[in-house]
């Protein structure tokens, strides 16, 4: 197997002989859980632009990774964090991504996607009202609905900003949620990866904040899907799942724990919606496969190694995930370069670059270590590694 020379957490330079990628068990869906990956986005690197503050999308290759992953069995969270909404990708270009992604959608049976709609075209200030909140979330859950999607409801920086207390949550939910067609899935993202998200629900302590978006869920219960929470904290997302009333479902958001978070216990368990799978898509294929067969053992084992991989991409500044994300599929091939949206691609450093490659060969993840190496090569010179 080829081996390359890698920085350490030192800094010195330290030989890596790479492992045979993987191959993952399959299965044809429905698995015993719902898996939602949260997509990115493929940046064109030809286009003229200023890459810091324009949004050039290379359409073809993104939308032909959403097949990829609904040809292993998982559905697709579109136009996410993951797909740099709001860190590049504004609500004119997520229009466009789900309609592409709808219209890719419909000559493949069984497949599922689920689609942002918040109100990033509505800058936060003191000037906005609630009731402008509320105005801009029934415009994007609108033109979801017309193009025929299904509704995740994203928290919104606006309310954030406007909110004096948990009743104006209460009140904005309740209205867009009493005017959805189709029951949503409530996306509730914490601190970690959006800043500007802090005191969400009214409440800066979150088990406080859990109370009040309880309340909002249980008078809506036959409009919510779900709630996906990412908080990265098992315990506060199984006390909310114990919570929930019947039929609505815990979608866990919990990049560092999600492994057993999905096994569940004997009281329940966590369907999934997570940008990580993403970049461990055929591991998550291949571990819902073996739930299938109730192969609990072979669950795990594949998924262990996949959750190093993933404290490490979602590691603190959370919200630099989506570097780690698209640097895999560069690495594997699903794109020709390693660039992104905003200029992304400069948000983590050569050194956590070097660790991601290691955890990535140890999960069984790179699925083609000849190249692997010759890309990570080409990323270590631009750093001045020889």
């Amino acid at each position: 197997m080829p081996s390359i020379r890698l920085p350490t957490a030192e800094g010195r330079l330290e030989s890596f002989t790479t492992s045979p990628p993987r191959e993952f068990p399959r299965a044809t869906p429905p698995f015993p859980r719902i898996a939602l990956a949260a997509a990115h986005v493929v940046a064109d690197p030809l286009a003229e632009q200023d890459p810091w503050l324009d949004v050039k999308i290379d359409w073809d290759r993104t939308i032909a990774y959403r097949r990829y992953l609904w040809s292993l069995g998982l559905g697709v969270a579109e136009a996410m964090d993951t797909a740099q909404r709001g860190m590049g990708l504004d609500w004119a270009g997520a229009q466009e991504l789900i309609r592409r992604s709808l219209d890719a959608m419909r000559d493949l049976p069984g497949a599922v996607m689920a689609s942002g709609a918040g109100t990033d075209h509505l800058a936060p200030g003191p000037d906005v009202t609630v009731d402008d909140v509320i105005r801009a979330y029934e415009e994007q859950c609108e033109a979801v609905e017309a193009m025929g999607g299904r509704i995740i409801l994203m928290a919104s920086r606006a309310l954030a900003k406007a909110a004096r207390s948990p009743a104006d949550y209460e009140r904005v939910y309740g209205r867009i949620l009493s005017q959805v067609r189709e029951p949503v899935i409530i996306h509730w993202l914490g601190e970690m990866f959006d800043p500007a998200l802090e005191g969400y629900w009214g409440h800066h302590d979150h088990m406080a904040a859990m109370e009040t978006a309880l309340a909002v869920i249980a008078a809506n219960a036959e409009k919510v899907d779900g709630v996906k929470i990412s908080l990265l904290d098992k315990e506060k997302e199984i006390a909310m799942r114990r919570r929930l009333p019947k039929g609505v479902r815990m979608y866990t958001g919990d990049d560092f724990n999600y492994a057993e978070l999905i096994a569940g216990d004997e009281q329940g368990y966590s369907d999934a919606l997570l940008g990580i799978f993403d970049p461990i898509a055929p591991a998550v294929g291949g571990a819902l496969a073996a739930l299938s067969r109730n192969d609990r053992s072979t669950f795990h084992e594949i998924l262990a190694p996949t959750v190093p991989l993933s404290r490490h991409i979602f590691k603190a500044p959370t919200r630099f995930y989506k570097t780690g994300v698209v640097f895999m599929a560069w690495l594997n091939g699903h794109q020709d370069h390693f660039v992104m949206v905003g200029g992304q691609q400069s948000a983590r450093s050569i050194r956590h670059f070097s660790e991601l490659f290691r955890l990535a060969d140890r999960a069984g993840l790179l699925r083609d270590p000849e190249m692997a190496v010759a890309r990570m090569k080409q990323l270590l010179a631009l750093h001045g590694v020889a």
